[in-house]
């Protein structure tokens, strides 16, 4: 039986990657698919993660993907593609159900009632936006809550809180079409956090709990996880292009300077390395005091064992690591990808793209398999739950 060939097409603002993978049929689930090629191209039409050229997207994208198609030696037809830019958001919701069963037994009919009575009740609130996700985060048997899943278990009502990650529709359908227009269908889109926390954050980490922030070039990404289920997703407009702009200004350089300098590859002799310091460090804690607030709403601050763990493509300042940990007072790491890939993915901001090869190669698994989450948006977390990078 033949391998399985996955890709997975990331459009950033700053650049497109694209990922080729390979799923061998036989072996484990659970292992990682194989990068078979990878593609990098400049991105161009793109604004905090929307489109507003279509054309120069559709060739960056096919750009970025002949590239990877070379690199693969194989012809793309189909792919996953991430969803993310400040379009994202979080809507929290109640569900309820009177159990159907005469012996009061709770049945998976119920479970999907109760999510589905919790995606009703906040439908009037997203006229314009698509549900990318559904995630249940606990379950309540007679105002009791329920340790595990209730499926079996006994009761009259069954309630149910619910995370839904939704994004602007008119978003959705302008990737889909940028993507579809170089030839390739788009069999699935995912939230960008989301796809990067497969490959970013061990077992341990999503289980203690743990914030990943992905710094990219106009947003900032973060996703909180707690028991295994993500619990919160959130994206800031706001990144490390903001950040080259700061020192430009500054410092007087030009930008192509700035940059280098924002990566500490500048010269020590034309600027004083206080004041860029100190340029840096105001943006970053601007960058950081946004994430802690967000962890105030949900009365997480300071209460992730596992901490901040940092990615994309601003991950590379160098003082970002210890500059979160002071800010969020929690443990701060800066996020890293296997290395047994052959050198093909040279680091973490390649995370999403990968993450979607992950995410396609758990189609073909039927009990556990993401296929399944995305007609009942409830099996998301069981699979999280398994996944081990």
């Amino acid at each position: 039986m033949a391998d399985r060939t996955i890709t997975g097409i990331d459009i950033g603002t700053y650049q497109v990657k694209v990922v080729i993978a390979r799923q061998p049929k036989k072996g484990s689930p659970h292992v990682l698919p194989h990068i078979l090629g990878t593609g990098i191209a400049e991105s161009r039409g793109m604004r905090h993660g929307y489109i507003i050229n279509e054309s120069n997207v559709v060739k960056s994208v096919r750009a970025a993907m002949a590239q990877a198609q070379q690199a693969a030696g194989v012809d793309v037809k189909r792919a996953y593609l991430a969803v993310g830019g400040i379009g994202l958001d979080e809507i929290h919701s109640y569900g309820e159900v009177i159990t159907s069963r005469a012996d009061s037994e709770i049945s998976q009919i119920d479970i999907d009632k109760a999510l589905n009575d919790s995606e009703e009740r906040i439908q009037e609130k997203v006229p314009n936006r698509k549900i990318l996700h559904a995630i249940p985060l606990s379950y309540a048997i007679d105002n009791e809550k329920v340790l595990g899943r209730p499926h079996g278990m006994k009761g009259t009502k069954l309630e149910v809180e619910s995370l839904f990650v939704t994004c602007f529709e008119q978003h959705i359908n302008d990737l889909m079409s940028a993507v579809e227009h170089t030839g390739i269908i788009v069999d699935d889109v995912m939230a960008s956090p989301l796809a990067g926390s497969l490959v970013m954050l061990t077992k341990t980490q999503r289980r203690a709990g743990c914030v990943l922030a992905n710094i990219g070039a106009e947003t900032v990404s973060i996703v909180v996880f707690e028991n295994h289920t993500p619990i919160s997703l959130k994206v800031f407009p706001v990144g490390s292009t903001d950040i080259t702009n700061d020192i430009a200004l500054g410092l007087k350089v030009p930008l192509e300077e700035a940059e280098k300098l924002k990566r500490g590859h500048g010269t020590s002799a034309a600027y004083s390395k206080r004041k860029l310091d100190e340029i840096v460090g105001a943006r970053l804690s601007d960058i950081f005091e946004l994430i802690d607030a967000h962890l105030k709403k949900i009365k997480r601050d300071g209460l992730l064992p596992a901490g901040i763990i940092i990615t994309g493509g601003g991950s590379g300042i160098a003082t970002i690591q210890d500059l979160a940990r002071a800010s969020l007072r929690l443990p701060s790491r800066i996020a890293t990808l296997d290395p047994g890939q052959n050198g093909k993915v040279r680091d973490a901001s390649w995370a999403v793209a990968y993450g979607l090869c992950v995410w396609g190669a758990s189609g073909e698994v039927e009990d556990t398999g993401i296929r399944v989450a995305r007609s009942t948006g409830n099996s998301i977390v069981n699979w999280l739950k398994q996944f081990l990078p």
